[in-house]
């Protein structure tokens, strides 16, 4: 049987592998191998993503672990090279952004080997993120370009590649979020918070641009302590901002805002459970965009772009940039009933997975069924 090697280095990267990987199982036509690089090596923001999304225990864990970004992804390429001669994968499908993406692609690429990439085509058009040169250069060598939206197509046919890579399976994310939503839901999450349905804001913060830059940051932190003052917003905060804070001096005078909760990461379950039944999320992740357009939550965007236009266009998403008035402002209009009504794109339907299955099958001349159409 042909074999698809999955990598996943970074949490976002879960959500993603996790119904392609069930799908494929599902269908018995492939075997596949699934590799965590340990680009994230922290508990809360890996490993416990496994036993939430349903996934089985990594087939291989180089637990490569933290760096900058030339080493990490230095490493990861060393690594997954012997792992490609040893595995020898018919395909290997790397997914999103992050530096293991870029790294499995580079290597196969060298190899001779076909790659997927799975989210292929969002573009922020700024360069001096290091994810979207990620995403540029993965898709220019990946055989494969599964794309969540229309958009992302148009992205890639206007940098020149061609249309017969390209295929539109929608948003392999959603399929995680529709499947867990239940049982998130059924979680003690916002009693053990203290916290109602609709009555509270959550916030995810750690970009570099937002989080190094100290006068950036302070001044994201004065627009959430002011929305703190009108519910409570809680802050699940990430290993990296919490170093910042830290650095900046800043945990005290956090810990005494009222309204303004610094938690602990949360597993994918815990986290669904709080953003779904929240009134309003902050976010500067690509992923908190896309999911809370599905959930019909308002969202601000606390950047001057983003690589997921489509939350904006149709979705419940608005890109606010960082000046602290003007989120202050934003929220304010949202939290007084004029929040932007939004609805949920083509093919983020929960089957993506299934549709990614399908093209691997036909890409590796195993499949008789034709592809699943939106429904």
């Amino acid at each position: 049987m042909k074999k698809v090697l999955h990598i996943v280095g970074a949490r976002p990267n879960f959500m993603k592998v996790a119904p392609i990987h069930r799908a494929i199982s599902e269908r018995g036509s492939l075997t596949q191998t699934l590799v965590h690089t340990g680009q994230h090596y922290d508990v809360k923001m890996s490993d416990v993503f496994f036993t939430d999304l349903g996934m089985p225990a990594p087939d291989i864990h180089l637990g490569i672990g933290s760096g900058s970004h030339a080493e990490q992804t230095a490493k990861v390429m060393i690594e997954l090279e012997k792992v490609f001669t040893s595995e020898k994968p018919d395909l290997v499908s790397v997914v999103g952004d992050v530096n293991s993406t870029l790294a499995a692609a580079l290597v196969a690429a060298k190899m001779g080997i076909p790659i997927s990439h799975v989210e292929a085509g969002l573009r922020s058009f700024d360069r001096t993120m290091p994810e979207e040169i990620n995403r540029v250069l993965t898709d220019r060598i990946s055989d494969l370009l599964l794309t969540p939206s229309a958009d992302a197509d148009a992205n890639l046919i206007r940098e020149g590649l061609e249309p017969a890579r390209i295929r539109l399976v929608g948003n392999v994310m959603i399929d995680s979020l529709l499947a867990a939503r239940e049982k998130a839901l059924r979680l003690p999450t916002l009693s053990e918070l203290g916290l109602e349905p609709r009555g509270y804001a959550v916030c995810t913060l750690h970009r570099a641009s937002n989080v190094d830059d100290a006068k950036v940051f302070s001044g994201l932190l004065s627009a959430l302590s002011h929305v703190a003052s009108r519910l409570p917003v809680v802050f699940p905060v990430h290993p990296r901002t919490r170093k910042r804070i830290s650095e900046l001096g800043l945990a005290a005078t956090l810990e005494r805002t009222p309204g303004l909760r610094l938690v602990d990461p949360m597993g994918y379950l815990e986290f669904l459970a709080l953003t779904s039944q929240a009134r309003l999320a902050f976010t500067d992740s690509g992923g908190l965009q896309e999911e809370t357009t599905v959930l019909g939550i308002p969202c601000l965007t606390v950047r001057e772009n983003t690589e997921r236009p489509i939350t904006v266009d149709i979705g419940t998403n608005v890109v606010v940039g960082t000046d602290p008035v003007r989120i202050q402002q934003t929220a304010d209009r949202i939290l007084d009933g004029y929040g932007k009504k939004g609805r949920i794109p083509d093919r983020w339907d929960g089957r993506s997975g299934e549709r990614i299955a399908q093209e691997y099958e036909q890409f590796l001349g195993v499949g008789k069924t034709p592809r699943l159409a939106a429904v």
